[in-house]
């Protein structure tokens, strides 16, 4: 034992024969010690659990940490590069039936085409998916809705134009589709 310890056991020994007002032999002296040693050895075992929990709590809460910034470290990236994606889109349908057809700028459209089908290959193997949206009802979480179309043909909340198309990474969203929600026809 330690000089420290010894010295706050024989106080406890004096708090404890001042306490009984008699004098206490040296075992009552010896098994107050040992009740003593017991406590802090328990207080000890109780704080060491606490803090191997902590620890084990504070190793997940970084595994999952890291996990998800592995996951999703493109986001910021990838939502950039989206609007490269929808400006090659709209190169190809600016392009009229007519000009399609002449054979100095069938090259330059395969190009673009090409091109478009590369970025959403490198999307898909990023885990960047477009998904569809036409055809089903408007989902907020989805969906971002930018107009009301009259619709005899459609149900009320469902989706009938898209103007944007929307993407997920992984199982998150990474940009809301902005959509047409048909309403009820006047």
């Amino acid at each position: 034992m330690t000089e420290q310890s010894n010295n706050e056991n024989e106080t406890l020994a004096a708090d404890i024969a001042e306490g009984a007002g008699e004098a206490l032999t040296p075992e009552d002296i010896t098994a107050g010690r040992i009740a003593a040693l017991e406590e802090d050895l328990a207080t000890a075992k109780q704080e060491t659990l606490y803090a191997v929990a902590d620890t084990q709590n504070v190793r997940r809460r970084l595994e999952k940490e890291l996990a998800d910034a592995r996951a999703y470290a493109a986001t910021a990236f990838a939502r950039d590069i989206l609007s490269v994606g929808d400006n090659l889109a709209r190169a190809l349908e600016a392009v009229p039936a007519e000009l399609r057809e002449d054979d100095k700028v069938k090259s330059l459209i395969a190009g673009i085409e090409a091109t478009g089908k590369e970025l959403e290959s490198v999307f898909r193997k990023h885990g960047v998916e477009k998904f569809v949206s036409v055809g089903e009802g408007l989902d907020p979480n989805r969906h971002q809705a930018m107009v009301e179309i009259p619709s005899a043909d459609a149900q009320p909340g469902t989706i009938v134009q898209e103007m944007q198309a929307g993407y997920m990474i992984k199982d998150r969203l990474l940009r809301p589709a902005l959509v047409g929600v048909a309403k009820a026809a006047d």
